[in-house]
């Protein structure tokens, strides 16, 4: 790596810096996400994931060994059926009870917690993020935990005086820092009624008004709350390294109770830093996982290609709020990241502060650290080839053949490209940005004044059309409406009348170009 590299600015290696510096040089650095697995897994979450691996990236490029978990919090309550979720009727039967016993009504999995996490599992790789999977609910009911559980039994006192500093209201004398599920229900509906000093719980199921004691290291259905739980883990799993959304880690949220709590297990809090929501622009709908209201990861990858996915998230500071777009930004999405692109690879000119930054957005681009591009991608403009797709009805490879210098490095790169854009343009793309060539028989019923500027349009464009410069060609498409008495303006309808059906249309001697014989071959109709 070059000594610019070692230097970099970028937000990732600026953070890789602060967790050896605050944690000292260690054999091994561990870097942590995780979630709960309440719903589909969206976007939004995903600014977690990629950011930590972004982070570990940074690491494992300053040549330290880092270890990255991603935890599914899988033993948490069933809280709120999504409206995406089939059978809903079913799933209302399980609200408060674990995720992990609750029927996965998808059919993906076993049950509705693996159903979720398996979707994220499957396209992780995709976009080259490879953590180590931790299952909070198998952990929790095989009883890994009994011990830490005994030591906040134990440290009850203590722990309820931490996070009474940061509650309006204190907790009653009678708090127990334990949560159960009822061995009755399977529900967390229940009340902890005392503690033997030992392993001994006893607790009430408070729908059906009956007592059991359980031993904590037999039982799988204990585990600690939320702000015990967390500090727990960043002790067990030796955390170095965790960031949090902003309602995390806004002043006295559950970072800041668990920087405290976490001396209680004998540790200290890891480093960390907030991230902002991310917002979705075309798609509509709020991002919630608990609604149903998602974008998850597999509906931005239908519309970008996995290193424009990486791209919007490593040239973003985590803690800045930004959208992800579906709408016409789409266009101006690929632009940017073919820019960066043209600057790493030397074919564009910027000042050297800016081709530094630049080139490290690229790099961290890319799905595999090791494996930068040998060469620039194809450089055409995405809003060409999706007119290029459009011309030749989504024909990828009719679209290849008008782009003959392509290298297969860049053919290659250009089909999940073009993937990406024909998704966009059936699904996505603004109404007027989409366009399809007139068929055989469908005419547009032209006046005599009209058929004629339209036949000496298409005379010349048959025989100067690939000869002229797209400039050279639009000079002359001015002079045939003025040849034959027209306004620009109406002249300019009239084609994209008879090409498409449509009073507007991509810009028209670029587009004509783009058209070439299918384009004579329309005009020739008339």
């Amino acid at each position: 790596m070059s000594e610019i590299q070692n230097q970099s600015t970028h937000w990732a290696d600026i953070m890789a810096d602060k967790i050896i510096r605050e944690k000292g040089d260690k054999e091994l650095y561990t870097c942590a996400s995780g979630i709960t697995p309440s719903g589909t897994v969206h976007i939004g979450n995903f600014r977690e994931i990629i950011t930590v691996e972004l982070v570990v990236r940074a690491l494992r490029e300053k040549g330290r060994n880092v270890r990255f978990i991603y935890s599914w919090d899988d033993y948490d309550v069933f809280r709120k059926v999504p409206r995406n979720m089939p059978d809903p009727e079913l799933l209302e039967k399980y609200l408060r009870f674990p995720i992990t016993l609750v029927p996965d009504t998808t059919g993906r999995a076993e049950n509705y917690a693996r159903g979720n996490e398996k979707a994220v599992e499957d396209i992780l790789p995709a976009v080259g993020v490879h953590p180590e999977y931790l299952y909070q609910a198998e952990r929790y009911r095989s009883n890994r935990y009994a011990e830490d559980i005994r030591h906040a039994l134990e440290h009850r006192d203590e722990i309820r005086a931490i996070l009474n500093e940061y509650r309006t209201e204190p907790l009653p004398e009678d708090w127990w820092p334990v949560a159960v599920f009822s061995s009755f229900t399977n529900k967390d509906t229940t009340t902890v009624l005392g503690w033997d000093g030992e392993y001994g719980i006893t607790y009430r199921d408070d729908e059906l008004g009956r007592t059991e004691t359980i031993d904590i290291r037999t039982t799988p259905n204990t585990k600690l709350p939320w702000r015990i739980d967390w500090p727990m883990r960043w002790v067990k799993e030796g955390v170095d390294f965790e960031p949090g959304g902003k309602d995390h880690l806004t002043e006295g949220g559950s970072y800041d109770t668990s920087k405290n709590v976490v001396r209680v297990f004998g540790g200290e809090a890891p480093v960390t830093m907030r991230y902002d929501f991310v917002q979705i622009k075309g798609h509509g709908g709020k991002i919630s996982s608990s609604s149903g209201d998602v974008v998850d990861l597999y509906d931005v990858l239908e519309v970008y290609p996995p290193e424009i996915v990486r791209y919007l998230f490593v040239g973003t500071r985590p803690s800045a709020e930004f959208a992800i777009s579906f709408d016409l930004d789409v266009l101006k999405i690929y632009e940017d990241y073919d820019n960066t692109e043209r600057i790493y690879f030397g074919l564009m000119q910027v000042n050297e502060k800016k081709a530094e930054k630049e080139r490290r957005i690229y790099e961290l681009s890319q799905v595999d650290g090791h494996s930068i591009p040998m060469e620039p991608g194809y450089q055409i403009p995405f809003r060409h080839l999706c007119n290029y797709l459009q011309i030749y009805s989504g024909d990828m490879e009719k679209v290849l053949e008008r782009l003959p210098d392509a290298t297969e490095s860049q053919k290659e790169r250009l089909r999940v490209r073009m993937k990406c854009a024909w998704a966009w343009l059936q699904k996505y793309a603004p109404e007027e940005f989409c366009f399809s060539l007139r068929s055989d028989g469908d005419m547009y019923d032209a006046t005599e004044t009209e058929k004629a500027a339209i036949r000496e349009l298409a005379d010349f464009a048959a025989e100067h059309l690939d000869k002229l410069s797209e400039k050279e060609f639009s000079a002359y498409i001015y002079q045939t409406a003025a040849d034959n008495g027209m306004d620009n303006a109406d002249f300019f309808r009239l084609i994209y009348q008879v090409l498409i059906g449509k009073d507007k249309g991509p810009k028209l001697a670029s587009f004509l170009k783009a058209c070439s014989d299918k384009a004579v071959e329309i005009l020739r109709r008339y």
